[in-house]
């Protein structure tokens, strides 16, 4: 596997960034920096990403500075689903601003599903942690929202294993990893989740998801493999 561990793969950009695009580059930009100000990623695979063009970045979520620290590392400025509870005071406009968007994961949000499919028709990258939830980051249960905008998009896939950011409790701030400790960033092989055949049936969803689903395990086990970490927080 050809590596880049360095800032420099994380701060390769694409050319002709679009208008719409311009908050979510600002903040891939300050994430390059907080990131690797705060920490020391090691990024495995970035180039997969294709460099235009829709994509999705499926990501697993075992901490809060997951989705940060893939803004931060990957090639081009993403826009994560994240829950409506984080955009609380002025985090709110903030978050918005850089192009994140707000979703009520207690509904079907037809605002956020509406906004999700936007990015992806004028070309940008969409981030999406497909378990919903902060949990054990393993991709062991999966809902049907990343199998949707796959199939409905047409966007290509990309699994992407974040690895070392639940290890250890920071001392200065509990809920953190240690200041500069090692987190592994991993991107997988792009790969489209349905069969080929333009279905959007539910059948087909279901089946897209159980796809999805090997894929994203397969890619996590061998993240850990690359990496030596052992489960995907440690």
């Amino acid at each position: 596997m050809r590596r880049h561990p360095h800032r420099g793969e994380a701060s390769r950009q694409v050319t002709a960034v679009p208008v719409a695009e311009r908050g979510a580059e600002i903040g891939r930009r300050i994430g390059v920096g907080l990131m690797y100000g705060l920490w020391k990623p090691r990024v495995l695979g970035a180039w997969r990403v294709p460099a235009s063009g829709p994509v999705i970045l499926a990501v697993n979520h075992s901490h809060n500075i997951d989705g940060p620290m893939v803004m931060g590392t990957a090639p081009r400025g993403t826009h994560f689903l994240i829950k409506k509870e984080a955009f609380i005071g002025p985090l709110g406009p903030f978050l918005e601003g850089i192009g994140q968007l707000k979703v009520d994961r207690t509904v079907a949000d037809r605002a956020a599903i509406t906004d999700a499919l936007a990015v992806l028709e004028r070309g940008g990258v969409l981030g999406i942690f497909p378990e919903g939830t902060r949990g054990d980051g393993d991709f062991a249960s999966l809902r049907a929202g990343l199998a949707y905008f796959a199939v409905r998009s047409g966007a290509p896939i990309v699994p992407v294993a974040v690895l070392g950011s639940t290890e250890r409790r920071g001392r200065l701030i509990k809920g953190l990893p240690p200041l500069r400790s090692r987190v592994d960033v991993v991107f997988g092989d792009a790969f489209q989740a349905d069969d080929g055949g333009g279905r959007r049936t539910r059948k087909a969803l279901d089946e897209a998801t159980v796809r999805i689903q090997d894929r994203l395990t397969g890619h996590l086990e061998h993240a850990r493999r690359l990496t030596g970490r052992r489960t995907p927080g440690a």
